[in-house]
């Protein structure tokens, strides 16, 4: 018995819409953390500046936020465009 076209249509339908959700989470933000997972993202991310504490007080700040922390030490803010774009009165950046 061969399969109906409306058969393959809906299940080609399903799983287009299942890919869609799947690559939307993606680009909804490279790292999506809770809460619980700022500290030690934060703690990483301020380890190589002399800075300590104002670092771990604005990145854990824009951590619960943006529920992103960007990978490294330095840089790569453009994976976490909420922690990237956040900035002071100033114009300056906020998060580290």
């Amino acid at each position: 018995m061969a399969a109906r076209p409306y058969n393959n249509a809906a299940l080609l339908l399903v799983f287009s819409l299942l890919l869609l959700i799947t690559f939307s989470n993606v680009v909804e933000g490279y790292n999506r953390l809770r809460p619980r997972d700022c500290k030690p993202r934060c703690t990483y991310r301020c380890s190589a500046t002399s800075h300590k504490k104002p670092c771990m007080f604005f990145c854990q700040k824009c951590c619960a936020t943006c529920l992103c922390v960007p990978p490294g030490t330095y840089g790569n803010k453009q994976t976490c465009p909420c922690y990237n774009n956040w900035k002071t009165q100033e114009g300056r950046p906020k998060c580290p």
